[in-house]
C-alpha cells in the first residue's frame, strides 16, 4: 500500500479503495506502479488517449530468493501449496525471476531480474491499440491493481470468452439458488438475475476480442 502523508486505518482503507497497492505472497515487491507517470490509485488509476499509443510503464521491483533452488517448492503444481511463492518464478537453476506487463490478461512484454533483494527500477514501452487494462506481475508471486488505458473515449472490452463466462455464473447461480428461494421472493429475485444476464449480453455484444 502506498500512502501519502500519515498512515492510520481509515487511510489505509482510502488507499485500498481507491487501488493503490499490490499483491505480494511477501518475498517479492512491485513498488511505484506507473503508466505515464501515473501511479496506480490516482485519478481513479485511469489515462485517457485519444488514439492507440506506446505508453511508457515503469517501477521499482524487488524480489528475494536463495541462492539454491527450494526442490520441494518449484516441484509442485499450481494446485498445491504453497500456491504463491517466488521459488515458482525461479528461470531454471538461475536466481533470476521474469517480471511481466500484463494487458487485458495477457503477458505482453517481460524483463528478468536477480532475486537477491535488491530494488531495481524497471521501464517498459507497450503499444495500447485499444482501450485496455494493464498491470505488473511477477508470476505466481506477486501482481499489481491495473491502470486503465482508455483510447479514443471507447470503454475496455477485454474478452468475450471472460464474458461469456459470467453469463454463464449467473445461469449456474441461479439453477442452485432459485430452488431454495421463498415463493413469495422468487419474481423479485428472478428479475435481478434476468437484469444481471442483460447486463452481460450488452457486455458481450461491445466485445469484439475474443
Amino acid at each position: 500500500m502506498q500512502l501519502d502523508g500519515r498512515l492510520d486505518f481509515d487511510a489505509w482503507l482510502q488507499g485500498l479503495k481507491d487501488g493503490r497497492a499490490y499483491v505480494s505472497e511477501g518475498k517479492s515487491h512491485l513498488m511505484d506502479f506507473r503508466v505515464n507517470g501515473l501511479l496506480v490509485g490516482a485519478r481513479g488509476s485511469e489515462i485517457k488517449l485519444d488514439k492507440a499509443a506506446t505508453v511508457r510503464v515503469t517501477a521499482n521491483v524487488a524480489a528475494r530468493l536463495d541462492e539454491q533452488p527450494n526442490e520441494f517448492i518449484r516441484g509442485r503444481r499450481l494446485d498445491q501449496g504453497p500456491y504463491w511463492d517466488v521459488e515458482r518464478a525461479r528461470i531454471g537453476n538461475t536466481r533470476e525471476v521474469p517480471v511481466e506487463i500484463v494487458v487485458n490478461g495477457h503477458p505482453v512484454a517481460k524483463k528478468n531480474i536477480i532475486a537477491d533483494g535488491a530494488v531495481r527500477e524497471l521501464a517498459f514501452e507497450i503499444p495500447i491499440e485499444r482501450s485496455s487494462w494493464v498491470a505488473l506481475r511477477i508470476f505466481p508471486s506477486a501482481h499489481t491493481n491495473p491502470i486503465f488505458v482508455i483510447v479514443g473515449g471507447r470503454p475496455i472490452r477485454a474478452s468475450r470468452k471472460s464474458v461469456e463466462w459470467l453469463l454463464k455464473g449467473v445461469d449456474q447461480c441461479w439453477s442452485q439458488k432459485a430452488p431454495q428461494i421463498a415463493e413469495k421472493e422468487r419474481d423479485a429475485a428472478a428479475a435481478a438475475y434476468e437484469h444481471a444476464r442483460q447486463v452481460y449480453r450488452r457486455l458481450l455484444a461491445e466485445t469484439e476480442q475474443y
